[in-house]
C-alpha cells in the first residue's frame, strides 16, 4: 500500500476533516482515505480515444485556467528552497 503525506493543509480543512471523521465513526486517516477513494471512483476510468486535453476541456470548458503549470512549478521551487 502507498503512503501519502499532505503538506500545507489549512487548519480549517484539518478541523473539518476531524469533525467529519468523528461523525462517520472513523479515524481521520480512514475518512481521508474514503474521500479520496470516492473522488477517484467518480472520475471516468476508461474514456476511449480521450486525451488529457479533452478531459481538461470537458472539466473547464471556456473557463480553463491560465498559468497553472507555472504556478505549480513556482510553488514546488519555493517549498524546495525551504527544505
Amino acid at each position: 500500500m502507498a503512503i501519502l503525506n499532505i503538506r500545507n493543509l489549512p487548519d480549517e480543512t484539518h478541523a473539518r476533516l476531524r469533525v467529519r471523521a468523528a461523525m462517520a465513526g472513523r479515524s481521520m486517516e480512514a475518512e481521508a482515505r474514503e474521500i479520496l477513494n470516492a473522488a477517484c471512483d467518480a472520475l471516468p476510468s476508461e474514456r476511449p480515444g480521450s486525451t488529457l486535453q479533452e478531459l481538461v476541456d470537458d472539466l473547464y470548458g471556456a473557463r480553463r485556467p491560465e498559468g497553472v503549470v507555472d504556478a505549480l512549478i513556482a510553488d514546488r521551487r519555493h517549498e524546495a528552497a525551504g527544505e
